[in-house]
């Protein structure tokens, strides 16, 4: 009995579905790869076929994906507060006291407190140090109005929570998306920007309204102190300048922009740590990336508004 020889079609179709198969087993196992950390290999391109506009469409691919997530998260804040109340409370409890080493000595109020406190302190001493040189270091109440309110306690508080609240938030979503937990989220058809990334922007704008007034507070104290208890000037005459320069509505503008940072600095951390690759080497770099975009962020949201609201005068006049 002879058997037949295998015809070119036939020799075709199957080396084609071992071809499919080979390909389809790659890519499980790249995916794989980016998932656990360990490295895939490269597809090979044919010589002299490589992109030469890759490295203009690849940062503009990437800019339009952070947009489109940050667009769908904010937009989908009421949506997280009406679904998920109790994780919201849950995240601000969080956010504003830390958990593990950070709860022990108080969580991101007290650091941001410190930091103001610092500040504030920094204010005393050059501002008085300075002012005495021309004879008006009387004025050193007006400095711990006019700076610590628009300047110093602002920028302090943004760096503040992108390096607490924004890189832990990167830190645990990076964790649940190579834990694969973000898939099973979807998984039981939970939506989970919304769940994930919504409610931190939403608990991150509410948990920073008492750590802001308590960093504007520290700031104050601390100016004031140094001045009138290290440098020994009349508490009478600082108070008299502070009170003087110190305005309801820049208060109102300073509280604007620590939230717009607040939000800034959530949204960019969230995308970061809902995209990590790479294992937990993949979470490290995403933090560190997304520390240094909300920073940047942060000091142009800064300088906008005050800029917007003040201009070129500053908003005051100082006579004798």
């Amino acid at each position: 009995m002879s058997t037949r020889p295998d015809t070119t079609s036939g020799r075709k179709r199957r080396e084609s579905r071992q071809y499919a198969k080979s390909e389809q087993g790659g890519a499980t196992l790249r995916k794989f790869a980016s998932r656990t950390g360990n490295r895939a290999e490269p597809d090979e391109e044919p010589w002299g076929f490589a992109n030469p506009f890759s490295p203009i469409v690849d940062p503009v691919r990437r800019l339009g994906e952070q947009t489109a997530f940050i667009g769908t998260a904010l937009a989908s804040t009421v949506d997280a507060v009406r679904r998920y109340p109790g994780e919201v409370l849950r995240l601000i409890a969080v956010l504003g006291m830390g958990t593990g080493a950070l709860a022990v000595i108080g969580g991101t109020v007290v650091i941001v407190g410190f930091l103001t406190l610092t500040t504030g302190a920094l204010i005393a001493v050059q501002g008085y140090n300075t002012l005495s040189n021309v004879g008006i270091e009387a004025l050193t109440g007006f400095l711990g109005a006019f700076l610590n309110v628009r300047f110093i306690v602002p920028a302090t508080a943004g760096v503040a929570l992108a390096a607490t609240i924004g890189a832990g938030a990167t830190a645990q979503l990076g964790a649940m998306r190579i834990n694969e937990e973000i898939d099973a989220l979807e998984a039981m058809a939970i939506r989970p920007i919304t769940y994930l990334a919504s409610t931190r922007i939403v608990a991150g704008v509410v948990a920073v309204v008492p750590i802001y007034t308590l960093a504007m507070l520290m700031g104050f104290l601390a100016t004031r102190f140094g001045t009138t208890f290290v440098y020994g000037q009349s508490r009478g005459v600082y108070d008299h300048y502070f009170s003087s320069f110190l305005h309801p509505t820049d208060l109102l503008w300073s509280f604007t922009e620590a939230l717009s940072m607040a939000a800034a600095v959530m949204a960019i951390h969230t995308y970061y740590g809902y995209n990590a690759t790479g294992g937990p080497a993949g979470v490290g770099e995403a933090v560190g990336r997304a520390v240094r975009s909300s920073i940047t962020a942060g000091v142009f949201i800064l300088l906008t508004i005050t800029l917007s609201v003040y201009g070129q005068s500053g908003n005051f006049h100082l006579s004798g």
